[in-house]
């Protein structure tokens, strides 16, 4: 399957799920209070398709994935006969009409605990946070291939994706992070990278290059360049890079800078290869190749190849449910601190990412496996949650907002008044989702 189609197929099971858990969660509280619901659909615009349940109940699904809808029972939308008016949604008390405004975001919320108890009990393959090569701040820092970190800030981290998360959380704001790894000496040491020393300037999607903190390559050859001396000593993709002149190699980075040190001796340089179940030598030549700055390094033509998961993060079925609540409500933290630095300017608004980053996301944990797609699943679930809490007229927030207005002061909000906030809340609407796609085309 192709990028482009890959990215709308998991878009559309991404949205279908989403949309699916929320709307259900107003279909079946608005069902238990009384309300005659109409219309059940999953998507905008034109039904590509529709049938009609024995409640009586319009289910469809739309020709625009970008949400859905639940239509129901309303004397301010259309005529009722006197025998349903009890079902209609606006003679219900205003206790019921926020039970089912906030019911789409609850299922929301029980959809990401669902989600990551899910993972949580099946396993997410993950790799051991050990260090390569550092670049940049982390080189600045003193960090030493080979180290394991053990914490970020005083949080203790087993996984690499948990460490980049920490670290790169830190990053947007530009903070230092205080960062404790165990040396391959046997040492213990706290290094401090100094992230409050990235201009605010540099674009956030270029964090990594500044900070220049990489996992641990394997020693092994993903690709060789045609023409290149690996290729005519005859090195192969796959080939696992043993030892250079002698010298035993740990893993790709540490091949990368004996290269440099053997070759500036000699080009000509011995590598012990492993394949399969041999054994061999081969005697390569390298180029040298002059940057721009004007140093020289030395290049064979082999490129790393992207390391295979090494450990699991699982837990018992049991123990997992609390793991799920606890991720939940921290992912609402980190959601809820994300939206309000970005209004008071804290962090960039270009963080803020739209339908089509939600794809091409999709797309790539997919590949990774169900434990990764479900923890995309449920940090966009939890996502969705909180932003139809925001108190903007025509999201659920603003409905449950109008309710409390009503219930203080004892009577319904005016029509000119529920029209005006409309129109202020389609307009907050659009701007935001128009943010959202003008990030996603810029990336």
């Amino acid at each position: 399957m192709s990028e482009v189609l890959g990215s709308i197929w998991w878009y559309l099971v991404t949205i279908g799920i989403l949309v699916t858990f929320h709307e259900f969660g107003h279909f079946w509280v608005a069902r238990r209070c009384g309300v005659k619901v109409l219309k059940f659909s999953i998507g905008f615009g034109k039904s590509l398709w529709s049938r009609t349940g024995k409640d009586g109940t319009v289910y469809s699904i739309g020709a625009i994935p970008l949400g859905g809808y639940v239509s129901m029972l309303d004397e301010r939308v259309e005529d009722v006969p006197a025998d349903q008016r009890h079902m209609a949604h606006n003679n219900k008390s205003n206790a019921q009409k926020i039970a089912i405004a906030a019911a789409g975001p609850a299922f929301n919320f029980l959809l990401a605990v669902l989600a990551f108890w899910v993972m949580f009990s099946i396993g997410k393959p993950d790799y051991l946070p050990i260090l390569g090569r550092s670049d940049g701040l982390a080189a600045q820092a003193g960090f030493v291939p080979g180290s394991r970190v053990l914490s970020v800030d005083g949080k203790a981290y087993s996984i690499w994706s948990g460490v980049r998360q920490a670290v790169n959380e830190k990053a947007v704001y530009r903070l230092d992070a205080v960062i404790r790894v165990l040396q391959p000496d046997g040492q213990e040491r706290d290094i401090t990278l100094p992230m409050s020393q990235i201009s605010r300037d540099v674009d956030d999607k270029l964090l990594d290059l500044e900070i220049g903190l990489y996992q641990q390559l394997p020693a092994i050859a993903g690709s060789v360049i045609e023409g290149d001396p690996a290729a005519k000593a005859g090195i192969r993709a796959g080939d696992k890079l043993l030892a250079l002149n002698g010298q035993e190699i740990s893993d790709f980075d540490h091949f990368a800078r004996t290269l440099q040190d053997q070759a500036a001796v000699t080009p000509s340089v011995t590598v012990r290869l492993g394949r399969g179940i041999d054994k061999l030598e081969v005697i390569a030549t390298a180029k040298s190749v002059t940057l721009e700055d004007g140093a020289t390094v030395y290049r064979l033509g082999i490129a790393p190849q992207n390391p295979e998961p090494n450990t699991v993060l699982r837990y018992g079925p049991i123990e997992a449910l609390p793991a799920a609540i606890k991720e939940t409500w921290s992912t609402c933290v980190k959601t809820v601190t994300f939206l309000k630095d970005m209004l008071v300017g804290a962090i960039s608004p270009k963080n803020l990412s739209g339908p089509i980053t939600i794809a091409r996301v999709a797309n790539a944990v997919a590949k990774d496996g169900l434990a990764w797609f479900l923890h995309f699943l449920a940090l966009v679930s939890v996502g969705i949650a909180i932003l139809n809490l925001l108190p903007i007229p025509i999201l659920d927030g603003g409905h449950i907002l109008s309710y409390l207005i009503e219930s203080l002061k004892g009577s319904p909000l005016s029509e000119r008044t529920v029209m005006v906030g409309q129109y202020l809340g389609l307009g907050a609407l659009a701007c935001l989702i128009g943010l959202a796609l003008f990030n996603d085309f810029t990336r």
